[in-house]
């Protein structure tokens, strides 16, 4: 039988981040894509605009394209008359220049006809048959929107590494781009490892649970940009992990989930060492210790833990931002509310905790089960962060609770 041998040093899950972040790099390689294809899409190239928008000018408001000076002075008691020569509806221009004392009605966006340079809004108006009184005086320029007021050709209108957001890509449709220039996601292998695991849809056998790790691995590391391949699951032995790593050394990322432990078939750690370089076996968090980062062909590497509460609460801690740099993503601030905590909590790990908890009624009540239960944090909001060297929160304490990313209730 094979021993089992102690981590030998737990380091702050602060270092471990920084080591992991330091280790890996932006994505280099683009991808050609349709715009509607580009939400949260990284832009390569500088998108520099070819035309003016608008294109024209154009009527900022419903109501009445006229020459200014033909309403000067007027007001409601002394309204000023002008003969109504033409009608736009949107989508409509027309080449016929507005001569003095005449008027055109205009749909907001319609081009500005030649001969006026104002618009008079519909509210300070009055039709009646082809006579329109005007009730309140316009400058030149009034309601209309100059040709290029929005974007002048020649404009570099968005940046090389721009987060594209749905307005940024209104931004391209106006300018007319079909197709933009953005850099691709990071590939992402996910392995899951062990006889114990079970595909999902497949009959347990005894002893067996369904595989949940590379599901959740996968749901985060999409969230956060990337592109995954989920492997089938493989078991424990030295062959296996050997041969899974060189097969998906041609991605950029590559995620085990278990066999980062300590126990007597937990190779990971063994199969990184001599192809490559653990950097980091074991954080000092709970849940989540059994945590390994390493490189190997300069690939990193990652051994998550196999209880699904642990993976996935490092999945958020570590891969999360990890993969968001490779994909050029901007870095998530965490969102935080104040709450008080429901009932007393003793930690006693000597390492720093994550207690998942669900708000209610301002209050943060502790959900957390076991590693191994799921729900620990399907059922939770956010968690509560309990510092290495703090033992109690009493009840009625003030907390401050992390908010999960899918948290839409608060």
């Amino acid at each position: 039988m094979g021993k089992m041998t102690p981590f030998k040093t737990l380091i702050p899950r602060e270092e471990a981040l920084k080591i992991a972040l330091s280790s890996v790099k932006p994505v280099e390689e683009t991808d050609l894509i349709l715009i509607e294809e580009s939400l949260h899409r990284v832009l390569a190239e500088d998108v520099k605009s070819d035309r003016d928008v608008p294109p024209f000018d154009r009527a900022a408001m419903d109501g009445y394209a006229v020459r200014a000076e033909d309403t000067y002075g007027a007001s409601d008691l002394t309204p000023r008359t002008l003969r109504l020569v033409g009608v736009l509806h949107a989508g409509e221009s027309t080449d016929t220049p507005i001569k003095r004392g005449e008027c055109i009605r205009i749909a907001t966006g319609c081009p500005i006809p030649p001969g006026a340079d104002s618009v008079v809004m519909v509210e300070f108006t009055e039709e009646k048959g082809r006579e329109i009184s005007v009730h309140r005086a316009v400058y030149p320029g009034a309601n209309i929107a100059q040709r290029g007021e929005d974007i002048k050709k020649g404009e570099v209108v968005l940046e090389r590494g721009t987060f594209l957001t749905p307005a940024k890509i209104g931004v391209l449709a106006a300018l007319g781009r079909r197709k933009v220039l953005v850099y691709r996601r990071p590939r992402v292998a996910v392995i899951p490892t062990g006889a114990e695991v079970c595909e999902v849809g497949s009959e347990l056998k005894e002893g067996q649970v369904y595989d949940v790790n590379s599901y959740t691995l996968s749901a985060v590391l999409r969230e956060n940009g990337a592109s995954v391949t989920r492997a089938p699951i493989i078991p424990d032995s030295l062959e296996e992990l050997r041969s899974a790593l060189k097969r998906f050394l041609d991605h950029d990322l590559i995620v085990f989930s278990g066999g980062s432990s300590v126990g007597e078939r937990d190779l990971l750690v063994k199969v990184v060492e001599e192809s490559g370089k653990v950097l980091f076996h074991g954080v000092q968090i709970k849940p989540g210790k059994p945590t390994l980062f390493g490189l190997v062909d300069g690939k990193p590497v990652f051994g998550m833990p196999g209880y699904p509460t642990s993976c996935l609460s490092n999945a958020y801690l570590f891969l999360a931002p990890v993969v968001r740099k490779m994909a050029r993503l901007p870095p998530k601030e965490p969102r935080t509310v104040k709450a008080r905590m429901a009932k007393r909590v003793v930690s006693a790990s000597g390492r720093e905790q994550f207690l998942p908890v669900r708000l209610v009624g301002g209050e943060a009540r502790p959900v957390f089960k076991k590693s191994g239960d799921i729900t620990s944090l399907a059922d939770a909001d956010g968690y509560v962060v309990l510092p290495v060297n703090v033992d109690v929160v009493e009840e009625g304490e003030e907390v401050t609770v992390t908010l999960f990313e899918y948290t839409l209730s608060v």
